[in-house]
């Protein structure tokens, strides 16, 4: 079996796809704390707090073991290269964070390597540098840009995907939807909200949608589905989007449509304001567990422990910097493929209201 350390693990997305795939993940790294509680909870995995950039050597081999083959999976965070810090001219501190992670590869040697980004890291040099890197090391490398509605993840949202190989040719997944999964089949079977309310006693705690003001209250009862700010009368409009900069976002304080996949679920999908978040039907935004769903986590997920605060600040971030565990099990299940020198039966479509990424692959 592939056994995997998974870097910047966050709260296990990626880990707990890899682990439908068939690959055994026996750790996960981060800096951030929070996700401990999360990661260990639901991947069932050591979580070790520690910074990538200084992780020795040793340790990082310690978590393998003696387990061969071996996959080094990570996930840099990706805002110094999305398109929200595309104006920045100078190189952000956290660009080193990839250097880090070619140092682990370098260190561990092991059998496979796949990493998840934003598309724009592709345009910059210290990506091109990590991919020579690979390369000189003996590693088969492929990557592109995927659209992850044809891996029946419900949501537009395009990820740089990298598979390095040492056994067998690389090579990236193949799309296993025709068809996306669209808003209706993913969370149209959620009981309704409002805005604002408490979680009710026995309910799903995430299961909740952030209040909003009068005004917006007003806004979004004048909001149709896939429908833009320009459709509010003129009073509702605000000032920012008046002047001729501001219509170029008519995406904000939109709704989804039931018929489509969401547009990419982020740190800030919670806010009406923040993007086209608001319900199609409902006059809220989603709730952060629709956002959990729409990023393909299963719904019986837990961000916080049983009794804990939930707070849309931190549990967004959670979900929004999460890789969606459907990518992660597609790539899991081509590195088990090349591990085992077989090829897995292709993926039958969903049915009518029956959303593949509730359930692993078959």
């Amino acid at each position: 079996m592939v056994a995997c350390v998974d870097l910047f693990c966050g709260v296990g997305g990626l880990s707990y796809g890899l682990s439908l795939a068939g690959v055994e993940v026996v750790a996960g790294v981060d800096l951030d704390e929070n996700c401990r509680w999360p990661y260990e909870r639901n991947v069932g995995a050591r979580f070790l707090h520690a910074d990538v950039d200084s992780l020795d050597a040793g340790v990082l081999s310690g978590l393998f073991g003696r387990r061969e083959p071996r996959l080094l999976a990570g996930c840099a965070p990706c805002q110094p290269f999305s398109t929200y810090g595309k104006t920045r001219r100078r190189p952000d501190e956290r660009w080193r964070l990839l250097d880090a992670f070619s140092k682990a590869v370098r260190a561990s040697g092991p059998e496979f390597v796949t990493m998840e980004n934003v598309p724009g890291l592709g345009r910059h040099e210290i990506f091109r540098k990590f991919v020579g890197t690979l390369r000189s090391e003996g590693y088969s490398v492929e990557w592109d840009v995927l659209q992850c509605e044809r891996y029946g993840i419900p949501q537009r949202r395009r990820r740089l995907v990298l598979v390095a190989s040492r056994v067998g040719g690389a090579r990236l997944p193949e799309p296993t939807h025709a068809e996306p999964v669209d808003v209706a089949d993913a969370i149209g079977h959620l009981p309704p909200v409002e805005a604002g309310a408490p979680s009710r006693k026995g309910a799903d705690p995430l299961h909740v949608a952030a209040g909003l003001s009068p005004l917006n209250k007003e806004r979004i009862r004048h909001s149709r589905q896939g429908g833009t700010w320009r459709d509010w009368p003129e009073r509702l409009v605000a000032e920012c989007h008046r002047k001729e900069k501001g219509g170029t976002y008519p995406s904000v304080y939109g709704r989804m449509r039931w018929d489509e996949p969401a547009p990419t679920i982020t740190t800030q999908c919670y806010g009406f304001g923040n993007g086209r978040f608001g319900h199609p039907e409902q006059d809220r935004a989603i709730t952060l567990r629709e956002a959990a769903i729409l990023q393909s986590f299963p719904e019986w997920w837990e961000f916080v422990p049983s009794g804990g605060k939930v707070e849309f600040g931190p549990v967004g971030r959670m979900i929004g910097n999460a890789v969606p565990p459907r990518l992660g099990e597609v790539v899991g299940r081509v590195i088990v493929e090349l591990a085992e020198g077989r090829t897995f039966p292709a993926a039958d479509p969903p049915g009518p209201r029956d959303p593949a990424f509730r359930t692993p692959i078959s």
